[in-house]
């Protein structure tokens, strides 16, 4: 057959015949085989038994490689799915993929599974990984494909193999059990080794509501015991942190279900902090030369027809509703709104760049499958801004976006970033050269922040390159916040024009920026990342004045009365209750001063200052606890002036 050379872990090159296997040349490298699963040729990923027939580069796959883990996990919803299959064989197969920290498995089973059932299913997976069973790769005719599919009466996969144009498909067996599926696999469940079934929820086939339900078991593996036993552990934490029940026990915010899934009701505290986010918001805007706008909540169709989102954007947006024979769309963007506000005077040259900045409501319409409190919802309010500027002018634009950004992400304590920037895709508007520019400019201005970034290849939105800011929680979860965008789109489509130098229009470049992406999303990450105990800034309560019986009503009364006075979010506790429930209630509702009087605070005018999380601080006079508060919120956010 001749031979062939291969170009061995970016190492040396060796000859070998042609049709050896991956797993030959492993065994004839490594003895004992180590603990490689599969093998990337030419930077694709195979099983071990693929037979090499020509001269390439290899790299071998083990089991605790990001491609080894993915591997793993798609392996384990097979095992999952030949579990099933073994104990429901009335059980219809859709879909199980590998996903984040993950698998899951789609069935159609009219009964439905209970959790008992889980608890059998992880058992028979547990069976199957003992007895070792290789995953077994075939070639085969399509049509050989759809008739034992048809004979099975698998509807799921006959549908997915409708959609292929191949002649011939990939099929997997695992002893008796048979699945469409491109691979690669581990080359036998004997080498899952950590694996736990995690829970159950409904999912319509394709993701689509005019589909049938069907049953959704999700699960996670990992390549060590003990790192699954960490990733449980970190499970449990999350569920502690979580933004709803935290929100709820807090009384932060709700969702009505009488007035419709995904829409956000800010309950006092909760529309506190929101208050105190957008004041910040928007005296650090106008710091850095933005100027506040606002535009209405609907827009006449023919707005959404020139701006392009009724053609690229229909399935997100909301029916419209006719008034007077005019029809009118909830707004799903605002640049829009900005971009004739934009319009409404001739700029020159000497005008750019222009910044205009808006908390502005936005609606769009998510499937109630995806919705997730505050953080995937219906109604939210982007930190939205654009700028117009010249070319010339784009670097330097971007640098004070990146500044601004990370000083806001940064007060609100987050510290650590992944950033990437979204390169131009297939499809797109725009000449390359502009595309190349822009890109360059993003990429530039990173760098003279001296920010660390990836590159996504193709990425980008259709209307131009951009760059993604995702934060790291306390639980070491990366969220996707701050968006940078440059939109060679919209200025298009608009006629958005400026005057040069020469007295000749010009098109300006249009920026699309949100730092915190919407506050609504931003309030659920914020409620997770400190769970609930907000920094003493941003605290809707700040301060709780409680006595400890009605002899010092009066007295707690002109406490609270003076720190209210000096600024503070006070809360005044005179009820007839025992002063360790009062602090109790307090620790409880995460408040972070407590300040108790009783006959001794009253006689020396004093207080008695708890802090949560530090215990007591003993006796202080007013002035002297104001100066403590005032001193941390200064160290918490150095960039607002304190005025108690």
């Amino acid at each position: 057959m001749g031979k062939i050379s291969i170009k061995l872990n970016n190492k040396e090159i060796l000859e070998f015949e042609s049709g050896i296997t991956a797993y030959e040349i492993l065994r004839s490298i490594y003895p004992d085989k180590g603990n490689f699963i599969a093998v990337s040729i030419n930077g694709r990923l195979y099983d071990l038994t693929e037979p090499i027939k020509y001269d390439c580069e290899i790299h071998f796959v083990k089991l605790d490689d990001v491609d080894g883990i993915e591997i793993l996990r798609h392996s384990t919803s097979h095992v999952m799915a030949k579990a099933v299959k073994d104990l429901f064989p009335d059980a219809k197969l859709a879909i199980g993929p590998a996903i984040e920290n993950g698998f899951y498995y789609d069935f159609d089973y009219e009964k439905g599974f209970t959790i008992k059932d889980l608890y059998e299913i992880e058992k028979r997976m547990r069976e199957i990984i003992e007895e070792n069973i290789p995953f077994i790769k075939e070639t085969v005719k399509k049509h050989d494909v759809v008739v034992m599919f048809n004979s099975m009466g698998e509807i799921y996969k006959l549908e997915l193999l409708e959609e292929i144009e191949d002649e011939e498909v990939t099929i997997y067996r695992t002893g008796d059990f048979v699945d469409l599926c491109r691979g690669p696999h581990i080359p036998s469940t004997g080498y899952i080794r950590a694996f736990k079934l995690l829970s159950m929820a409904g999912a319509y086939w394709r993701g689509s509501e005019s589909n049938k339900m069907l049953q959704r078991i999700y699960g996670t593996a990992f390549p060590t015991e003990e790192e699954l036993e960490d990733y449980l552990r970190f499970l449990e934490d999350a569920k502690e942190a979580d933004h709803r029940k935290i929100g709820k026990d807090l009384d932060l915010f709700s969702i009505q279900d009488e007035a419709g899934a995904g829409l956000i009701f800010w309950h006092p505290k909760g529309a506190m902090v929101r208050k105190i986010i957008e004041d910040f918001w928007k005296e650090q805007h106008i710091k850095n030369g933005y100027e506040i706008v606002y535009t209405p909540h609907i827009a006449s169709i023919q707005m959404w027809e020139t701006s392009g989102h009724l053609q690229f954007y229909k399935e997100n947006m909301y029916s419209p509703i006719e008034i007077e024979g005019q029809k009118y769309i909830l707004k799903p963007m605002n640049c829009p709104g900005h971009i004739l506000i934009y319009k409404r005077h001739i700029r020159s040259y000497r005008d750019l760049p222009v910044r205009f900045a808006e908390l502005g409501t936005v609606y769009r319409y998510e499937r109630s499958g995806v919705l997730h409190g505050l953080l995937r919802v219906r109604g939210f309010t982007q930190d939205d801004a654009h700028i117009f500027c010249r070319q010339d002018q784009l670097e330097d634009e971007l640098v004070s976006i990146l500044r601004l950004s990370m000083m806001v992400l940064g007060v609100f304590g987050f510290s650590q970033f992944r950033i990437f920037v979204s390169t131009r895709p297939e499809k797109f508007v725009g000449s390359i050269e502009n595309w190349e520019k822009a890109t360059a400019a993003l990429e530039g201005a990173l760098e003279r922040e001296g920010l660390e970034y990836s590159v996504d290849p193709g990425e980008g939105v259709f209307y131009g390159p951009k760059i993604d800011i995702k934060i790291k929680d306390s639980l070491g979860r990366f969220w996707q916040c701050s968006t940078i965008q440059v939109d060679f789109n919209l200025p298009e489509r608009f006629d958005v024009n400026y005057v040069g130098y020469d007295g000749k229009y010009y098109r300006p470049i249009m920026i699309h920026r949100a730092l915190m992406g919407s506050l609504e999303r931003f309030f659920g990450i914020l409620i997770e990342h400190y769970r609930g105990s907000f920094p003493v800034w941003i605290s809707p309560i700040q301060v709780t004045v409680m006595s400890i019986t009605d002899a010092q009503k009066d007295y707690a009364e002109y406490i609270a009365g003076e720190l209210m006075k000096r600024g503070l979010r006070t809360k005044l506790d005179t009820r007839n209750e025992k002063l360790s429930y009062k602090i109790r209630e307090a620790e409880v509702n995460r408040i972070p001063y407590m300040v108790v009087v009783g006959n001794r605070e009253k006689a020396t005018n004093t207080v008695n200052v708890r802090r949560k999380g530090k215990g007591n601080l003993g006796s202080l006079s007013l002035n002297e606890f104001v100066k403590i508060i005032k001193e941390e919120i200064e160290r918490e956010n150095p960039y607002t002036e304190v005025r108690l």
